[in-house]
């Protein structure tokens, strides 16, 4: 008399399946058809054809400039031997550079004011169990969906309507109003991952709200608030829509003054403006992601997502 042995072999089908008998004698499957797994393994080759046409559309343009900026010839089409004739020419342009200081100007007024009351607004928007703090969390991110240039116009008719010249003070009130938003968003969500009772266990030692304020939540909070200055600052250095439609005559700022040149013709200076520019642009949001990294904290997009 025969019994059952473990004997049993594999049977293969046409469609790539099989069975297998394991240590109780047990017929199993063995594993998906090959060809389901041969096309899950199969990468998208439409979608990263328009992923690479996509990109290509956007930073060509970006790289024709910066490539013309060293150009030793006044030729936007012609590139003849590379030399840093532009960048000279740019530092002994009283215009540009004028226009360069304002917008330093701007931006670091900007970056202050809006660090100041994007910080107490968010600390009065997570700690307030109301439904007015919900509904102004809510108002909060209307200004990051809206489009700018409804912004921009709506800052000038305000300006208008109050009798106040256009002038570099009308630009910074601008930014600091539109920037207040992007501060408010990410402080927003690192000061809702502090644990409160260490904020109580100061106030327990002796410390008063606003000393436990300065010495225990402010300091957590530093990393977030330094992305935050860099980022505001890159933000508004390069902002022109609102610039635009808040600016008085003279000085302008350094994107509204490009602008005003580029209508008369592209001159090579105006390359090596762009370019140092997006280089400037690219360092400071570059170092907005990374301080809170060394901090040992949360990337900046990883604030702005809320992850």
């Amino acid at each position: 008399m025969s019994t059952d042995t473990d004997t049993d072999t594999d049977t293969g089908t046409g469609s790539g399946t099989g069975t297998a008998t394991d240590d109780t004698g047990t017929r199993t499957r063995t594993g998906a058809p090959r060809r389901r797994r041969r096309g899950a393994e199969r990468r998208p080759r439409f979608a990263i054809a328009v992923t690479a046409v996509f990109f290509a559309l956007l930073y060509l343009p970006v790289g024709v400039v910066v490539l013309f900026s060293f150009n030793s010839q006044k030729s936007l089409t012609v590139l003849d031997g590379v030399s840093l004739r532009w960048y000279e020419a740019l530092l002994h342009d009283e215009v540009l550079l004028d226009s360069l200081g304002m917008s330093l100007r701007v931006s670091l007024v900007a970056m202050a004011g809006s660090l100041v009351l994007g910080v107490a607004l968010a600390l009065g928007l997570v700690r307030s169990r109301s439904r007015l703090g919900s509904f102004a969390g809510l108002i909060m991110l209307v200004p990051l969906i809206t489009p700018e240039i409804v912004t921009g116009v709506a800052a000038m008719l305000l300006f208008k309507g109050l009798g106040i010249t256009l002038s570099t003070t009308t630009v910074m009130l601008a930014e600091i109003t539109f920037s207040i938003s992007y501060v408010t968003v990410i402080l927003r969500s690192r000061i809702a991952a502090l644990n409160p009772e260490v904020e109580e266990a100061a106030m327990d030692l002796g410390a008063t709200r606003g000393q436990a304020l300065r010495l225990v939540t402010l300091p957590a909070l530093l990393p977030s608030i330094l992305a935050s200055a860099v980022l505001i600052f890159a933000l508004v250095f390069d902002d022109f829509v609102l610039a635009y439609f808040t600016t008085g005559v003279d000085p302008q700022p350094l994107s509204v003054r490009i602008y005003s040149a580029i209508r008369f013709g592209v001159q090579p200076t105006i390359n090596a403006v762009g370019t140092l520019m997006l280089v400037g642009s690219i360092g400071l949001i570059v170092l907005a992601l990374a301080i809170p990294r060394l901090f040992g904290r949360k990337g900046g997009l990883d604030l702005l997502s809320g992850k």
